[in-house]
């Protein structure tokens, strides 16, 4: 037991040196590639700039750092549960992993040319938001995803598609391809369609039966879908605040980019931490 317990502690001190080394690198290149003066942040001669103008870089200078913190802790973390949860882990680490790159590029964007990128961050989610749902049959094991159709398509199916439509309607809003309110409509049925399969913290999904799922991983899944039905209310509420859409006035890039930012850190970051935390204690139970 004791060498059990020392075993642990040694990988635990080893994923904190990894992680806190992959900061220290981080941080490193981010200075040293963007030349950042904490006094002039944007480079442009100008070192007054409002509180919101500073939020904004500083959500995404701490999102980049956020994810990639996340992405090794995750990684780190696969070898310490059983076999069959480390694909949660895996594709946890990719989540964050993928952000952390769209947020090195986007944080880039907003200091060069004082943009915040929609371009960048429908990017990131077109990839990371269909991985979100596959958590689901990577956590609580293919006997709990049920056989239902609808349109012929399974589980895996409609998470894909509702995030395509989710996505893909947003992206047109803040875009300026089509009217604001019909793009919010018609992305909200994505996001219902993806509530539709994975179910909700007080009811079965379409295609996720709770009968089956291991009562060690029941909290686990439920927080999944917490994160889901209210954790991504966020999404939409900055949607709002997009200066392309035009459906509410006084509102500017800086408070879209702060809440996108602030949603990312929670559901993404949320979203891997409470997998693992289901993961542990599943294989604890089995050990």
């Amino acid at each position: 037991m004791n060498v059990r317990r020392l075993s642990n502690i040694s990988r635990r001190t080893n994923a904190m040196v990894v992680g806190a080394t992959m900061l220290a690198l981080m941080l490193v290149q981010t200075v040293s590639a963007g030349t950042i003066d904490p006094a002039d942040p944007f480079g442009d001669g100008v070192t007054e700039y409002s509180s919101l103008q500073m939020l904004t870089f500083f959500t995404f200078f701490v999102g980049y750092i956020a994810m990639g913190a996340a992405f090794v802790f995750f990684i780190v973390e696969r070898n310490n549960v059983a076999p069959q949860f480390r694909t949660t882990m895996t594709i946890s680490a990719l989540i964050v992993g993928i952000a952390a790159m769209h947020y090195y590029y986007m944080r880039g964007v907003y200091i060069e040319h004082n943009v915040v990128s929609i371009h960048y961050r429908y990017m990131d989610w077109i990839i990371t938001v269909p991985l979100m749902a596959l958590k689901f049959p990577s956590l609580v094991g293919k006997g709990a995803i049920t056989d239902s159709k609808v349109a012929g398509l399974g589980f895996t199916g409609i998470c894909f598609l509702g995030a395509l439509i989710m996505i893909g309607f947003g992206y047109a809003g803040e875009a300026g391809l089509m009217n604001g309110y019909l793009a919010l409509a018609l992305g909200g049925m994505g996001w219902a369609m993806i509530i539709i399969a994975t179910g909700t913290p007080w009811t079965t999904g379409k295609g996720v039966d709770n009968s089956k799922i291991a009562p060690e991983l029941m909290w686990s899944t439920n927080a999944l879908r917490w994160f889901i039905v209210v954790g991504w209310i966020i999404y939409p509420i900055g949607y709002l605040f997009s200066p392309e859409v035009g459906i509410l006035e006084n509102v500017n890039q800086e408070q879209m980019a702060v809440l996108y930012n602030i949603a990312d850190m929670i559901n993404k970051i949320g979203f891997g931490v409470v997998a693992w935390m289901g993961a542990k204690k599943a294989t604890e139970m089995m050990a």
